[in-house]
This record gives C-alpha cells, structure tokens and sequence, in this order.
C-alpha cells in the first residue's frame, strides 16, 4: 500500500485480496449494517448501541479482535497523516454489499500519559497532570457518523459529540463538526459514514446542527 502523506479525506483503499483477515472484518461489518441502515445517527442511537453492542458484547469484541490483526498484519490505518501517531486507512468503500456505509479505520496516539509526551505540541494537550490530548483533522458528518472505539490502551478515550468514550461506541449526527481527539493513550477509531460523506470544509466557527 502507499504510505505517503495523506491530505485531509484521502486514503488508499485495502485490497481485500491481500488480507483474508480484511475479507473476514468486511462480511462482519455487513452482519452490522444489515441491522442499522435505516438508523439516523445522533444520541439516541449511540445510547442504544452502547447498550446492545457495547464491551464485552460478542460483536463489539468481534470488531476489535479484527482491528487488532489488521494492525499486526498491516490492513489497518496504514497511511500516515502526521507521523506514525496519526494514520488513517478505508477499508472498503461504499457499495451494496456495504448498504452503502464506507469503513475507514483511524489510528491516533495521544501520547498516553508518562511516557515523556510534550503537553505543549500544539494539538490540544494539557498540562497540569490531565491525560495529554492529540487533536486529528478538523471534519464535518453531512449524513453524520457511527464510530467504534477500539481502544489498544485501556485509558484511552475518544471525544465524541457528547463527551470522551472509553470503548464503546460514538455516534455524531447529521451535520456535526469537530476535531477528533484522543486522550490517555493509543486507540483505533473505526468508522460507518452513510455513503461515505465526510468534509474537512468546515471550521470550528461554524454553528453546530440543533441536534447532535
């Protein structure tokens, strides 16, 4: 796979040819999207997948047990966006056997905390003892975003639109914007977008939909 740079929404596609492993995770996703696709993203189906397909529920840890091969065998996030801390990879692209969700897989390195981590990089860490945070690539969800959190350290977290999740699962509605942000450590965010839509237009500036 190419491992340049990655500008902001580009990333090579996984050849599932490769990766039997990659082939496996795909035909997991679709059991998923089978059960979803008629679902809005937003709060209400955040909660309810926290509740029916949270930690230690046989999915959830089907999910991550994949995304932690497809990091050992090379699948998984191998695009560097800023340095082997930030990496991003899609795994498959929107199509009928996907109903029409890409999935894109997000490796991001807050630094954790004591391991010599600089609370001043200028990516939105702190000091005064809090977790250092790493803030990604400012995006907006114009169909919004159903995102599993497969944390690789048990102290990190993810910042969603309703607050940091641990493992388990964000979901960011229809029209929402924010700077993804890890604290505590390493995690993999692993993303559903509706038909693939996601910009990097927007800016913090902007007004965020009525409901979130």
């Amino acid at each position: 796979m190419d491992n340049t740079p990655a500008p902001p929404g580009q990333s090579a596609v996984v050849d599932l040819g490769q990766y039997p492993t990659a082939q496996a995770f795909v035909t997991r996703c679709a059991e998923f999207f089978d059960q979803v696709q008629n679902l809005t993203p937003g709060k209400e189906l955040e909660a309810r997948l926290n509740q029916t397909h949270g930690p230690g529920t046989p999915y959830y840890e089907d999910l991550c047990r994949y995304i932690r091969e497809g990091l050992d065998e090379g699948w998984v996030a191998s695009l560097e966006v800023d340095g082997r801390r930030y990496r991003r990879g899609k795994i498959a692209e929107p199509s009928e056997a996907t109903r029409f969700f890409s999935i894109t897989t997000v490796y991001m390195d807050s630094g954790g905390a004591g391991d010599g981590a600089d609370p001043h990089d200028g990516n939105g860490t702190k000091d005064g003892g809090e977790p250092a945070v790493f803030s990604g690539q400012y995006h907006k969800h114009p169909y919004g975003e159903i995102n599993c959190v497969v944390q690789l350290d048990d102290t990190a977290q993810l910042q969603g639109m309703s607050g940091w999740q641990g493992a388990g699962w964000t979901s960011p509605g229809p029209g929402t914007h924010h700077y993804p942000r890890v604290r505590g450590g390493r995690l993999v965010s692993l993303f559903f977008l509706p038909a693939g839509r996601i910009t990097y237009d927007a800016s913090p500036a902007m007004a965020q939909p009525i409901s979130i």
